[in-house]
């Protein structure tokens, strides 16, 4: 809840609308009712995780070319490599986390 707390706050604070989910199959849900520039998404959630719901994504036609970007507190190389392999169009780790990191990496992927 406060990493999802803490991404809505700064990304509406940069004048963005931001819906969120409470794991990835909720996000995927609300992704098929909507319409959506973005997807930011942690990766450790119950029921679908990051990993799958950025798999989900890309093999949907609909929504394949939407950019995503993972958030998460998974730091090993092959975490990393698996969010990439998944599709992620970024994956920041939160030890790292920077506010305008993140939103730069918005800005270049919309």
């Amino acid at each position: 809840i406060t990493s999802r707390t803490l991404l809505k706050n700064i990304l509406e604070a940069a004048g963005y609308n931001v819906t969120t989910a409470i794991d990835g199959l909720e996000g995927f849900t609300k992704l098929k009712e909507g319409s959506y520039s973005l997807v930011v998404s942690d990766v450790e959630m119950p029921r679908l995780d990051g990993f799958g719901l950025t798999s989900r994504i890309r093999a949907d036609k609909e929504f394949s070319e939407i950019p995503v970007i993972l958030v998460t507190s998974l730091s090993k190389r092959e975490h990393r490599e698996k969010g990439i392999d998944a599709g992620a169009n970024a994956y920041i780790v939160k030890s790292n986390f920077d506010q305008s990191n993140l939103l730069d990496i918005i800005q270049r992927l919309i």
